[in-house]
């Protein structure tokens, strides 16, 4: 038997991962699978109604204690001068881990879990596996001519690496209407103020977990932020017809090649670049892979950077920040003054 542990620090796409990641290793090697710390799906960091629309095996009941080793999926990092998360931490970028086409009888499973490669072969049966209740399914906003955002906003809001700017949006509403010049947009999303701030005009809604994952799951069309809890719904879809996301996902904003990480690389998905321009995944693929060989930052992967080097990344990190929050008191005050201007 092989196992994992969710987390409640964990939201339900991390979550999902680790879930179809552990079960698929154990389905691939005739082993039994257990996952601990079932009691905290959809009970974590950002909801807490539990697992109400999905009926999840989460296989034999286990222990830490029953398990032999423990084994954490490989990370490889670069530390940069994004934040002061980057600069600490370093930015995740790792790609896949071969050692969990591998797994090993007795041990418990941990990481991101989250390149297809795990389980891209098991779509039919992960599509049963994460079938929605037929009473909480709904369809009715599975159309030809409407495209579904899904924003990811108040938790993201003082991360100016990762949180996406509105020339994403607008770039990519223009992308979806040259696929049908007569479609229409809803947003779907966590923070419907900031939502309606961002895109004002386009009808934005926080509908309860069940409903929000399954209007993404049945949508025809979406641009995707770079949030993990679209994935599924995405991955799982028998409706869809075009998928946008950012480019190098969580480092849409500052990268200049590196993905954030490069296991968000999904075939069939479309990435777009700060420019507007539409990538295939497999063009992503093929350009990180030339990136990785020309790029100095990449030769000084897993490296921390030290003494004047390490004070030039942390002035960059500082100035991003001060930067990113100066720009958001200007455009709030510039707010402010229109709607008084309108009053008056």
């Amino acid at each position: 038997m092989i196992g994992t542990e969710l987390l409640a620090g964990q939201g339900l796409g991390n979550q999902l991962f680790c879930y179809i990641t552990t079960r698929c290793m154990a389905l691939d090697h005739n082993l039994d699978f257990s996952i601990l710390g079932s009691e905290t799906v959809a009970n974590n960091m950002h909801s807490s109604c539990g697992m109400y629309f999905m009926d999840l095996d989460y296989g034999k009941s286990s222990r830490k204690e029953d398990y032999k080793q423990i084994y954490y999926e490989k990370e490889d990092r670069l530390f940069l001068g994004n934040s002061k998360h980057d600069l600490t931490h370093g930015c995740y970028v790792t790609g896949t881990d071969d050692a969990l086409f591998h797994p090993v009888d007795g041990t418990l499973y941990y990481g991101n879990m989250q390149d297809e490669a795990y389980y891209l072969k098991h779509k039919e049966e992960i599509r049963e596996w994460l079938k929605v209740k037929e009473e909480y399914d709904c369809m009715e906003f599975s159309r030809d001519d409407l495209c579904i955002l899904h924003l990811r906003c108040s938790d993201y809001l003082d991360c100016p690496e990762l949180y996406l700017r509105k020339k994403y949006w607008k770039d990519g509403i223009r992308n979806m209407k040259k696929v049908n010049p007569d479609m229409k947009f809803m947003i779907i999303t966590n923070d419907v103020k900031e939502a309606s701030r961002i895109l004002p005009g386009i009808p934005a809604y926080n509908f309860d977990l069940a409903k929000d994952y399954s209007i993404i799951k049945n949508a025809k069309y979406l641009l995707l932020s770079n949030s993990s809890f679209a994935y599924f719904p995405a991955f799982t879809s028998t409706t869809v017809k075009f998928i946008l996301a950012p480019k190098y996902w969580a480092r849409h904003n500052v990268s200049d090649g590196y993905w954030a990480s490069e296991q968000n690389i999904y075939q069939g998905w479309h990435y777009q670049d700060r420019h507007g321009k539409v990538y295939t995944s497999e063009e992503c693929k093929e350009e990180l892979e030339k990136y990785k060989k020309t790029s100095s930052r990449y030769q000084k992967l897993n490296q921390k950077p030290e003494g004047s080097e390490l004070r030039k990344e942390e002035m960059q990190s500082t100035l991003r920040y001060k930067g990113y929050h100066v720009i958001r008191l200007i455009r709030g005050a510039r707010r402010k003054v229109r709607m008084l201007w309108k009053r008056s």
